[in-house]
């Protein structure tokens, strides 16, 4: 079979594809006499297969032309598999321990061939539906968003290379638009691809459609969405991009990546843990309340918040007199000045970070794509009234997230809720 033009791949196609690239047949030693492939795809986008034999194992993924989530009537495009590439490689550059290695990109094929993080890695969002505690989760995510962000930044980068490099992710538009479609748009007006738990939260989607202070404050965060490339931000980092166990913390599936605003990946991380929190009483029974857990989840929330803001500022102290020309050491050349700038651009980011975490909430309970913390509450009653509790948390931070000074106000919100 020859793989000159882009063919979606199965379990037995991949085979054969696999022996005709060296790069991924050299991982199995050229050994094909035990190869097994499965197909483990259960995202919105792609097909993702994990290759393995006695010798080794490695994961494909393949970018198809439209959503699968929807089906084939919603086209999309196969570059964003490019994208990925370019991001994970970049970002396994500047987080090494974060991000799995990749061995293969063909942008023909709009493939991907990277490390398998073998069991017992599983998807952070399922371990937060079972209940499991990640005791480095934290530090790990703090590393993470501190150290792709930072140094991709103008705080270290000179503007020559931060223009260069936003123009490389400046291609990855669609997986951009779709995003302004599914969290700023879609949500706040009657749309084809919205669905909710009816009919207990009909009225809760109506009074969204009819707030306007709410529609202001989104296109305010649009804004910032489509206009600010401050850093190469993931753009999709919520608890299914993210692989665990209790001493690894693995980032995958940048495909969204672009220079984008720093608080769009904070709000993601933060916005989806809030979700795994109030989906606890859901998950509940009589063995286990889950009270001690959500205290666990709302401990993480805080501690990646500050851990974060204490590496973000120490590399900025580190690095204040290098390239980086977002604040020449010539003119921000004081102690006092330092001060003042790091606070009001943390204060900036902060708020940022609620008011899109916010948003991916809301869009995950009322739009298209919705999350198994919810949607495995077998109840649907019980199901809307965890929903509704967070939808009324979100919509209150989105619209008053100027107000919060810190992380622990947050966290004490989130409880009164």
């Amino acid at each position: 079979m020859s793989f000159s033009e882009f063919k979606p791949l199965n379990e037995n196609t991949l085979i054969e594809y696999i022996q005709s690239v060296p790069s991924l047949s050299s991982k199995l030693a050229n050994n094909f006499s035990d190869i097994s492939v499965k197909e483990i795809g259960d995202g919105n986008l792609n097909l993702v297969f994990i290759v393995s034999s006695s010798t080794a194992s490695f994961v494909i993924k393949q970018a198809l032309p439209y959503v699968r989530l929807v089906g084939e009537s919603w086209k999309m495009t196969k570059e964003r598999a490019y994208f990925e590439s370019l991001a994970l490689k970049e970002k396994g550059r500047l987080s090494p321990d974060h991000v799995p290695e990749v061995y293969h990109f063909d942008r023909t094929m709009s493939l991907i061939g990277m490390r398998y993080l073998e069991p017992p890695h599983i998807i952070l969002r399922k371990g937060l539906v079972a209940g499991v505690e990640y005791p480095l989760l934290a530090q790990h995510m703090s590393d993470f968003i501190a150290n792709t962000l930072f140094f991709s930044s103008l705080l270290y980068r000179s503007t020559t290379e931060h223009k260069r490099e936003v123009a490389d992710f400046c291609g990855n538009v669609e997986l951009c638009r779709l995003t302004e479609q599914v969290v700023f748009s879609d949500p706040y007006k009657v749309s084809e691809h919205n669905r909710w738990t009816s009919p207990y939260l009909d009225r809760d989607v109506e009074a969204i459609r009819n707030d306007n202070l709410l529609k202001l404050e989104v296109a305010e965060l649009k804004s910032k969405f489509c206009e600010r490339a401050q850093a190469l931000i993931h753009a999709d980092l919520h608890t299914s991009s993210v692989m665990v166990t209790r001493e690894s913390t693995q980032i995958i599936d940048p495909e969204f990546a672009f220079y984008g605003p720093m608080g769009f990946d904070l709000g993601a991380f933060f916005g989806n843990l809030i979700l795994a929190f109030f989906s606890q009483d859901g998950h509940a029974n009589e063995t286990n309340d889950r009270k001690a857990y959500k205290e666990w989840i709302l401990k993480t929330i805080e501690d990646t918040w500050n851990l974060f803001h204490t590496k973000f500022i120490a590399l900025w102290d580190e690095h204040r007199n290098g390239a980086g020309e977002a604040y020449l050491p010539g003119i921000y050349n004081n102690p006092e000045v330092q001060l003042l700038v790091q606070k009001k651009y943390m204060t900036e980011l902060f708020n940022d970070s609620l008011g899109f975490g916010a948003a991916k909430m809301i869009r995950r309970i009322v739009g298209v794509a919705h999350v198994e913390d919810f949607e495995s509450i077998i109840d649907a009653a019980k199901r809307a009234s965890c929903e509704r509790r967070a939808l009324d948390l979100a919509k209150m931070l989105l619209k008053e997230r100027t107000k919060f000074e810190g992380i622990s106000q947050v966290v004490s919100a989130i409880r009164q809720f």
